[in-house]
């Protein structure tokens, strides 16, 4: 199994927006950045495991933990000119860009803030935390995802 780290503003798509979905299942578009379309076409599987984290918002940080239901398909949003991640250099016949879908496992007992992930020396090495990384989907290493899991019970 794989873990990952998918980032979501919660003013756009949020765990409360998943939690409503049918089947607390939806299919997650929009990725723009080849490094992490990679990560999701190559090497996300089904079954695997991804903490659903809030960006782009006052305390930012992991909320969730979401699961792999569908690997990586055609990003139909890129086909299509009305939707803003319309890609006139991706066509259906050759795909540029693509997909998972996820379902809503569970929240965290707490969020753990991205200032929380910071002070944990353990993780370091975390590429969430590295420096200019601004990737919308990463992996996660099994003993930080550990690590992260410990925390939420942990008094702050």
């Amino acid at each position: 199994m794989n873990y990952w780290l998918l980032k979501s503003e919660p003013d756009v798509f949020g765990i409360d927006h998943l939690i409503k979905m049918p089947r607390k299942t939806e299919h997650w578009d929009g990725v723009r950045n080849y490094q992490a379309r990679n990560f999701m076409r190559d090497s996300m599987k089904k079954g695997d495991l991804a903490f659903f984290y809030h960006s782009n918002c006052k305390e930012p940080g992991i909320v969730g933990v979401v699961r792999i239901v569908r690997e990586a398909y055609p990003d139909h949003t890129a086909f299509d000119p009305k939707c803003k991640y319309y890609d006139p250099n991706s066509e259906p016949a050759k795909p540029r860009w693509f997909m998972v879908d996820v379902k809503y496992d569970r929240r965290l007992k707490r969020p753990i803030s991205l200032k929380e992930l910071k002070q944990q020396t353990t993780l370091k090495s975390m590429k969430l935390l590295q420096r200019g990384n601004r990737l919308s989907v990463m992996p996660v290493e099994k003993s930080d995802w550990d690590h992260i899991l410990k925390l939420e019970t942990a008094c702050c």
